[in-house]
């Protein structure tokens, strides 16, 4: 049914953390969440440098266009180098981080974020906006982990 193939949505950050938690993973850092992105060559968006709404489920002409989210893993050609799907468009994605200005991702190996703060990391943008700014691999968002709508999910990550 369309709740089994769509992501999870309408979740808190600690909602989102518990599941994964309980699956056997967690949330991923920020600096995970954007090497699995990004590749290692600091690529643009998860499959090159150049935008295309092809590549990934987002509004096309206005905010919200594109009514909800799409099958998880239905657009093939908008994988990272890693191959994975869906960093980009669908939902934006909680990530375990707390959130802070100026995150670099790149000075240091694996960077965290602070250890405290009043706002968590969202990573990957969602099906409501539009324009290529909004899908950059490296865009990032400050999200009150207490918020919940439809177009912020998750994505698990467990070490292999």
């Amino acid at each position: 049914g369309w709740i089994d193939n769509h992501p999870m949505v309408n979740v808190t950050w600690q909602q989102a953390r518990d599941y994964c938690r309980w699956a056997g993973g967690d949330l991923p850092t920020e600096a995970q969440w954007e090497k699995a992105a990004r590749g290692t060559d600091g690529r643009e968006f998860p499959w090159g440098n150049e935008f295309n709404t092809s590549r990934l489920w987002c509004s096309k002409v206005e905010f919200g266009d594109a009514k909800s989210t799409a099958p998880v893993g239905s657009i093939p050609s908008g994988a990272s180098p890693y191959g994975c799907l869906d960093m980009e468009g669908n939902v934006w994605q909680w990530c375990l981080d707390h959130y802070v200005d100026g995150y670099g991702g790149q000075a240091d190996i694996n960077p965290t974020g602070p250890e405290t703060g009043r706002f968590r990391a969202l990573r990957g943008d969602g099906w409501s906006m539009v324009g290529s700014m909004s899908f950059r691999a490296p865009a990032r968002w400050e999200g009150d982990p207490t918020r919940q709508n439809d177009f912020i999910g998750f994505r698990l990550m467990r070490p292999l």
